[in-house]
């Protein structure tokens, strides 16, 4: 059995979405003369690194991230790789011959090598409206993607998250992929459990070689 980290390192200086709040970690108490432990203060955004999109991102009267269902969260999940192209498209998922009711599907493209650049990019592989319906129609409860979001920066309007998170699709963002080979995984993923949460950050990883039934 091994086990795949997806998540990115939560830091100060990482990669935040424009408009989001930077990271902040300032040591708040060190172990020394005066302490026998350690403590820090931690400032960032419910949309940081690995995070879920709940439904209520977009919907005020939507699921929260507290209230996303942990079989929803945990369960079989395929990576697809995509090794060119801008956009996660209808054509390229009806051509990947995914089995019915695929539930949980996670895209692996070039992004992977924006994670290495000293800023957020501001272009990057997005899925599109239309695989975004496709999603929705083949049953998808999960859908995940290696930047910071599912959405085309700068798009007039987010038609992707309406499609998936008005389906009540979570959205899995933020994830690095880059040492996991395409195929089917047990995907672990367990975002903060914020009350009333527009989003959560998330430790995800992906499990070859267990079964479940």
């Amino acid at each position: 059995m091994k086990i795949y980290d997806i998540s990115v390192p939560i830091r100060p200086g990482m990669h935040t979405y424009p408009g989001d709040a930077q990271v902040e970690v300032q040591r708040t108490l060190e172990i020394g003369d005066d302490s026998h432990y350690a403590l820090s203060r931690l400032v960032m955004g419910s949309h940081t690194g690995t995070h879920i999109d709940p439904p209520a991102h977009f919907y005020p009267s939507g699921l929260t991230a507290d209230k996303v269902p942990l079989d929803v969260l945990v369960g079989p999940a395929t990576v697809v790789e995509m090794s060119e192209g801008k956009a996660v498209s209808r054509d390229f998922l009806e051509a990947l011959r995914l089995p019915e009711r695929t539930e949980r599907i996670l895209f692996k493209t070039t992004n992977g090598a924006l994670w290495d650049k000293p800023t957020f990019q501001h272009r990057f592989v997005h899925i599109d409206e239309g695989a975004a319906r496709w999603l929705v129609e083949r049953g998808a409860r999960l859908v995940g993607i290696d930047y910071l979001s599912a959405e085309q920066y700068g798009a007039r309007q987010p038609a992707t998250h309406w499609a998936l998170l008005g389906s009540g699709v979570i959205i899995l963002e933020g994830i690095d992929l880059r040492d996991v080979p395409p195929g089917d995984y047990l995907l672990a993923c367990l975002p903060l459990k914020i009350e009333g949460g527009d989003g959560a950050p998330a430790r995800a990883v992906l499990i070859d070689g267990m079964t479940v039934r």
